[in-house]
């Protein structure tokens, strides 16, 4: 699965040609979520100040999160988007 951010110990990754509905992959340590990016819903379990980073993240790429998905659905390298500062 490439990766397409790391910040605070949190990896962000997509995969490609994945299922619908849109979304991508957030591990941190040995938790792991999936989260919608047109919804923000999240599926999975991850301590409450990794999801509140995560989730200020999410907020800041989101544009950049779908025109990825778009990437991953069409087998095209992924960007990187930037970590959290």
């Amino acid at each position: 699965m490439p990766e397409i951010s790391r910040f605070y110990g949190i990896v962000i990754f997509m995969n490609f040609n994945d299922h619908l509905p849109p979304h991508f992959h957030a591990r941190y340590q040995d938790q792991e979520v999936t989260v919608d990016i047109e919804t923000g819903i999240v599926t999975g379990k991850m301590s409450k100040r990794a999801l509140r980073l995560l989730f200020e993240w999410y907020d800041i790429h989101q544009a950049e999160l779908m025109a990825n998905w778009e990437r991953a659905r069409e087998r095209r390298p992924l960007l990187k988007i930037d970590p959290l500062p």
